[in-house]
């Protein structure tokens, strides 16, 4: 866009003549089905607010669009914000490109990212890289996607002129990456969950502290997995659903995990110099949702030999990669952790591979989801698709207290640079499993300042903090506390909602 006369302008989006023809002409249509079967399928508008489809699944793709070696060549020298229209408007087709274009230029800025590269690489010596990917407002992965979802939202309820109920859970970074996106959004009210006690007093207060009327932390007697159990109760319940406008800013949004799968590819032009090497990436893993990005990548066609996931105490995904069992632990059994944001023992975004790993048979899926969600494990250990795994490039490792512990210390004095305890967890893994002559690119999820008691133990004194976090955790906090049950936390959101 050359200027505001070359443009029309709508609900805050500039539309670019002529993009939206080019934009429609050249894909099929895309559209969402169910990991369950259960859903007919929807346009990306359809499934955006919506969080769960009807039958308790997650939206995914009927298809993965395929990238040709041609598309990838000429994508390695485009700017993040024009890589992130090339990506997302393969599974966006129900948008006009030219709002589309926008709302990712609107996004994707150095002035909310604080460079242009919005993910830089940083080199720790040749072929070990660690993505950055905490340059946000909270400082943490998770503003990435979040705030374009903040501004997707806004466009589709300027539309529509509804009013949208965000309920979310968070073990750390979601709710803060949310609450900064969507404070002060007309017709946005969030609903934030979190485990009381659970998170880093730096976490707790750059949420707490907030003290705009739409945003509301509600901190719950339990883990994290009590909080993400309410959210999905709540968004099984078709009715209370429709009637409160409920929408979901988890990772179980679709829009969540294909704004993340743009750092993949620009992460993997940046470790790259040619579109034949292969490299591979190490992420730290709670949820399942920033790794499940990057196996829609390596879908998508992306030369990624290994997804390398790392996982803290709660290795329940750990343990599946390994043994083939996936056994979802309870509350009492999930340990509380120095690297928090990963004390998760039910990753959400786990049935999407699992849907893809069963050739998408949505009635296996059906089936396996009906024992985890009472609780139960599934085994594939001796079924065909446990060999079928590797196939998928997925191997994996988990790392303890004292590992993350020594690794932030031996990155820090190898090569002058501080990472948080996510980080490590990736790092110490992934050099676990690190090969000759391939890049391995570490996801960089939070800078240490969220973590300083723990960067403190590790090199004798705390990060440095970030212009205007020097005083976060002595603002006056609001907050409520409550019980980890569903029915307490609708009648909240009634309360809030008259």
């Amino acid at each position: 866009m050359t200027g505001p006369e070359k443009a029309d302008c709508f609900a805050g989006v500039c539309r670019v003549p002529g993009l939206s023809l080019l934009h429609n002409l050249k894909k099929p249509a895309m559209r969402y089905i169910s990991t369950r079967g259960g859903m007919p399928p929807k346009t990306f508008s359809e499934i955006l607010l919506s969080g769960l489809s009807p039958d308790g699944g997650l939206a995914i793709p009927e298809t993965y669009p395929k990238i040709t070696a041609a598309e990838l060549a000429a994508w390695r020298n485009l700017s993040y914000p024009a890589l992130a229209f090339e990506i997302l408007s393969r599974f966006v087709d129900d948008i006009p490109a030219d709002d589309l274009h926008s709302i990712i230029h609107q996004t994707y800025t150095a002035e909310v990212f604080g460079t242009p590269d919005i993910t830089p690489l940083k080199t720790l010596e040749p072929g070990l890289h660690i993505l950055g990917l905490s340059n946000g407002p909270t400082l943490a992965f998770k503003d990435i996607a979040m705030q374009l979802l903040g501004n997707l939202f806004q466009y589709q309820l300027a539309k529509t002129g509804d009013e949208l109920n965000i309920l979310g859970a968070t073990s750390g970074d979601t709710g803060s990456s949310a609450e900064y996106a969507m404070r002060g959004k007309r017709g946005i009210r969030v609903f934030m969950l979190s485990p009381l006690g659970k998170m880093s007093r730096f976490q707790t207060a750059q949420m707490f502290s907030l003290q705009d009327k739409n945003i509301f932390n509600i901190a719950i007697r339990g883990v994290f997995d009590d909080c993400q159990d309410i959210v999905k109760a709540v968004s099984n319940d078709h009715a209370y659903k429709e009637a409160h406008r409920i929408g979901t800013v988890n990772s179980i949004n679709w829009a969540r995990i294909v704004a993340q799968v743009v750092y993949y590819f620009k992460g993997y032009f940046a470790a790259t110099k040619s579109n034949d090497e292969q490299v591979s990436f190490a992420v730290p893993s709670g949820n399942f949702g920033n790794i499940c990005a990057g196996h829609v990548a390596r879908m998508m066609g992306l030369p990624i030999k290994h997804l390398i996931l790392a996982t803290n105490e709660n290795d329940v995904l750990d343990e599946f990669f390994r043994t083939g069992v996936y056994r979802p632990r309870t509350t009492t059994e999930t340990q509380h952790t120095s690297s928090p944001s990963m004390d998760i023992s039910k990753a959400s975004n786990f049935e999407r591979f699992i849907f893809d790993l069963t050739g998408r048979n949505a009635q296996q899926v059906k089936e396996l989801w009906s024992a985890v969600d009472q609780g139960k494990p599934f085994d594939l250990s001796q079924t065909p698709l446990f060999a079928k795994i590797k196939d998928y490039g997925f191997i994996s490792g988990s790392s303890n207290h004292a590992a993350r512990i020594s690794t932030i210390r031996d990155i820090h004095q190898r090569y002058h640079v501080l990472v948080d305890t996510h980080t490590a967890d990736g790092l110490k893994v992934g050099q676990m499993h690190r090969e000759p002559g391939v890049p391995l690119i570490c996801l960089e999820t939070a800078l240490p300042v969220k973590f300083a008691e723990s960067i403190q133990e590790a090199i004798g004194h705390e990060p440095e903090r970030q212009a205007g976090f020097e005083n976060l955790e002595s603002l006056p906090q609001r907050f409520v506390v409550k019980d980890a049950d569903v029915q307490v936390v609708k009648a909240y959101i009634d309360e809030q909602c008259r």
